[in-house]
């Protein structure tokens, strides 16, 4: 079966038998994931979850710009703080989840420029229409699959 995606939209993560640092090519970039020291790593790279905010963080800045720029807002800059632990299912409020732990992401949001309190409001609420935001928070599949090896 023929792979749909052309290379450029491939993401192909390269790792030894040894260590943990991986090397990851995403279309003409190169990049380097690992843990730290403590986990047995060589600190070479952001982690697997340092990757995943990075993610949500890129695209909450982009989509925030792009709506502000539609609308000729005042924004003169987007800064994401992003950060991910666990926390118990009984502790979460809003979470279907009652047993167990469950993963958090905390993003907070800094809008530089001179924008109105209803204006950032509304900022804060497209945050939460980015595309990653909304693949994190829906059901997801993932199909994994032997590759066959070239010998």
């Amino acid at each position: 079966m023929a792979d749909p995606l052309p290379d450029p939209w491939r993401v192909t993560v390269t790792g030894g038998s040894s260590g943990l640092q991986q090397h990851v090519v995403a279309g003409r970039h190169a990049l380097v994931g690992d843990e730290p020291v403590d986990q047995g790593g060589t600190d070479a790279g952001p982690d697997p979850y340092d990757f995943l905010l990075a993610a949500l963080g890129t695209c909450t800045s982009m989509t925030v710009s792009l709506y502000a720029r539609r609308k000729g807002w005042p924004l003169e800059g987007v800064k994401v703080h992003l950060m991910h632990s666990k926390i118990h299912a009984l502790d979460c409020a809003s979470c279907e989840t009652r047993e167990g732990k469950v993963d958090r992401i905390d993003r907070d949001l800094e809008l530089m420029g001179p924008l109105s309190d209803e204006q950032r409001g509304r900022l804060l609420e497209i945050a939460n229409k980015c595309p990653v935001h909304r693949t994190l928070t829906s059901e997801i599949e993932i199909r994994t699959r032997l590759a066959s090896v070239a010998s």
